[in-house]
């Protein structure tokens, strides 16, 4: 394959593909109308198995791994600032809390237009952990990774279940919570719909990533994003492609049977689905993710895929402001407040709407970046995350 310039290609990379992730993210978000379980009630039959076509395809190829690339990147990022301000002699550790205070801000604007929370705020949980561990040794970081990709909690309750079956999961009550979300979200007023989001939403947010194993998942992630950086494993070079391509076949010869694990699994009891069930779910779909980040990694090598994923790399760029206003777009269209199109719209239609509004938001990335170094919302959580120094 031929390759890209070496100058470049390891920013490139990453950019294009924290771009592509946040993409995903956004074609998901806009099938599932943004956490609003309102669609066209009689469609046509052609339609209705288009719609399950469309849904099963992008779930299956995106569904929890576009927010797990998202999470990987965080943490790679971490390492880039940490090791920068290492090389000047300094901490980076304390300026990060101060930047997960900025970004729980962040987290809360997008929240109040998105119901049932928002995942920048379990970012900001879970990101303790990069901060706790920025001194470990690569081997302590590694290890503390997979310990945390295990789901011990999963495995905990699973345990002291088969040993005393009165042992139950705690009932955090996230359905009643979602139920009161889409209540508030379908009586259409604006004002009750932003409190409650930034309120009951979040709430509902983190108590289901809890249900879902997503806090351990995520400082898994997080810690070995932080690994790659350290060990530099998006640099080009060919000892590097060739980690990717054992990472590749590993993960693809992984993934079916952990697939069909979980399958299995879900047809045991309620305790076994929430436990053991949930460790698989997390298993393949992290399988998946590898899958498709070293895919990513190994065809960027090519120039023709580098260009024609090009577009990706502004939109990656921007990513926390094409995140957040991906969320206001979705609100608008689909929403009671705004153009409520959501009983209109079904699974294929609501996809050409995440895509259309896409192409607008790198339309507008590659138009801002033209003329400015950073996108709105990154230039502002930079700024302030400098404040106070000559860097601000």
């Amino acid at each position: 394959m031929e390759r890209a310039a070496l100058n470049t290609s390891r920013i490139e990379v990453v950019d294009a593909l924290r771009g592509f992730a946040v993409m995903a993210i956004i074609l998901v978000h806009n099938l599932e109308h943004f956490i609003f379980p309102v669609y066209p009630t009689d469609p046509p039959g052609w339609l209705h198995i288009l719609d399950q076509g469309t849904f099963g395809v992008v779930f299956a190829l995106f569904a929890g791994k576009a927010y797990a690339i998202f999470a990987l990147l965080f943490g790679f990022t971490f390492y880039i600032q940490t090791s920068n301000q290492k090389k000047l002699g300094k901490d980076f550790g304390y300026r990060f809390l101060w930047r997960l205070v900025l970004l729980a801000g962040f987290a809360t604007l997008n929240a109040a237009f998105f119901p049932a929370g928002d995942v920048l705020l379990l970012f900001v949980a879970v990101g303790l952990v990069l901060f706790l561990t920025r001194n470990w040794s690569d081997k302590a970081v590694l290890i503390a990774a997979v310990v945390f990709l295990l789901q011990p909690v999963e495995w905990y309750h699973y345990i002291a279940n088969t040993v005393n079956p009165a042992h139950t999961l705690p009932d955090l009550k996230v359905g009643e919570m979602y139920a009161e979300v889409a209540e508030y979200t379908q009586g259409g007023n604006f004002r009750e719909f932003i409190l409650c989001n930034i309120g009951l939403g979040q709430k509902a947010s983190l108590f289901w990533a809890v249900n879902a194993g997503r806090f351990f998942q995520t400082a898994g992630l997080f810690l070995l994003g932080f690994y790659i950086g350290r060990k530099r494993l998006f640099v080009p070079d060919e000892t590097h492609y060739r980690f990717w391509m054992k990472t590749l076949i590993v993960s693809a010869v992984a993934f079916a049977p952990l697939f069909a694990l979980k399958e299995l699994v879900m047809d045991n009891g309620a305790i076994v689905q929430q436990t053991v069930g949930t460790v698989f779910d997390m298993w393949q779909k992290l399988a998946f993710t590898l899958v498709l980040v070293s895919s990513f990694v190994l065809l960027y090598r090519s120039r023709k895929f580098s260009a024609t994923v090009g577009p990706l790399r502004s939109y990656g760029k921007m990513s926390l402001t094409n995140y957040i206003s991906q969320s206001v777009i979705g609100a608008f269209i689909y929403f009671p407040f705004g153009l409520y199109l959501a009983p209109y719209c079904g699974y294929t239609a609501s996809l050409l709407i995440g895509f259309c509004t896409f192409l607008l938001q790198v339309g507008f990335s590659r138009w801002w970046l033209s003329r400015h170094k950073q996108g709105p919302l990154e230039y502002l959580w930079h700024k302030w995350t400098w404040i106070g120094t000559n860097k601000a």
